[in-house]
């Protein structure tokens, strides 16, 4: 039975760090078993991206700072395997900007992203989140954290139950990528 994190940030501006939302969704094997989502305060009012996700500083200005999420963030980790993300290079880069700015010690989880793994799995292609939810009739509510990270959770579900291997087939495709340049 594998265990894995989806998770979802939503930033304030064009900085790594400005976390101003994330969501963690917990599956143990085929299962949803946990969620937390909060806003953050991030450490600078700019706010370039309210247009997307509908946030703004007045939300998030006595909203807890990422040190004071992640302890909650760290709990949910717990014998996790891996991260999903849908486009999981920008939610892997935000994770290590506000773990290094809150001077607290990161994951050691690697990333596996559902843009990957719907086009690999079921040749989806444009890959954005609503296209791949549309295509495999999962609820979406885009730019919500919460409920992007409960999309990655069941694409990442769907894909598992279809074939077990994905995860390894991904691991080894990077191997191999990365072998060749």
């Amino acid at each position: 039975m594998v265990t894995f994190l989806a998770l979802d940030f939503e930033t304030a501006n064009q900085e790594s760090d400005s976390a101003c939302a994330v969501a963690v969704v917990r599956v143990e094997g085929s299962r949803i078993v946990d969620r937390f989502d909060s806003l953050i305060r991030p450490p600078s009012s700019v706010f370039t991206f309210t247009w997307v996700h509908g946030i703004e500083w007045r939300h998030v200005e006595h909203a807890p700072p990422f040190a004071k999420v992640w302890p909650q963030l760290c709990a949910l980790a717990e014998g996790a395997a891996f991260f999903v993300a849908h486009n999981a290079p920008f939610d892997r880069r935000v994770l290590g900007a506000c773990t290094q700015r809150a001077r607290v010690k990161p994951l050691d989880l690697p990333f596996v992203c559902t843009m990957q793994v719907a086009r690999r799995q079921w040749g989806i292609r444009p890959t954005r989140l609503p296209d791949v939810c549309a295509r495999l009739r999962i609820p979406l509510q885009h730019h919500d954290a919460r409920s992007d990270a409960e999309a990655c959770a069941k694409i990442m579900i769907a894909a598992l139950e279809q074939n077990p291997q994905v995860v390894a087939d991904l691991g080894k495709r990077r191997v191999a990528r990365a072998r060749t340049t």
